[in-house]
């Protein structure tokens, strides 16, 4: 086990600046060239303790964004139109992509990565999707799928 400072929020592991302990190939060829934590030596914890103060204002400058664009999406909802056949199923399918290009055009921007859509939208209807910006900050977005 290696341990690692966190420069951002990983969700199953811990919050931007806890030194974590990971296994060592996960934190060699996952989260270090990503730029998701640093190696925990003496020096980068010196510097790490040294800088905190400015990792926590980021931080909370981060949240209140996010928050806000939260706030927006709490009464927004999407209508998406898409070729459908029989029994009300799709040609093709409704993913994170088309939703986020729907919101877009609602001047909303969101990162798809950010939609958690478990598997695409293959039917009309209406649908509940969440928008998870963080380990706190998650919003359900309605989503209606209409045939044409």
């Amino acid at each position: 086990m290696i341990s690692v400072i966190l420069k951002q929020d990983v969700e199953s592991l811990g919050r931007a600046g806890e030194i974590v302990r990971v296994k060592p190939g996960y934190g060699r060829n996952y989260l270090i060239p990503r730029g998701m934590a640093l190696l925990a030596t003496r020096g980068n914890v010196a510097q790490h303790e040294h800088h905190r103060r400015a990792i926590e204002a980021e931080q909370a400058r981060m949240r209140a964004e996010q928050q806000k664009t939260a706030d927006l999406l709490k009464n927004t909802s999407v209508s998406i139109a898409r070729k459908a056949g029989k029994d009300n199923k799709l040609f093709g399918s409704v993913s994170s992509r088309d939703i986020v290009e729907a919101l877009a055009m609602q001047n909303i921007e969101v990162d798809r990565r950010l939609v958690q859509l478990p598997d695409p939208i293959r039917e009309t209807g209406t649908f509940e999707v969440v928008v998870r910006f963080s380990v706190d900050v998650q919003v359900p977005l309605k989503v209606n799928v209409v045939g044409i």
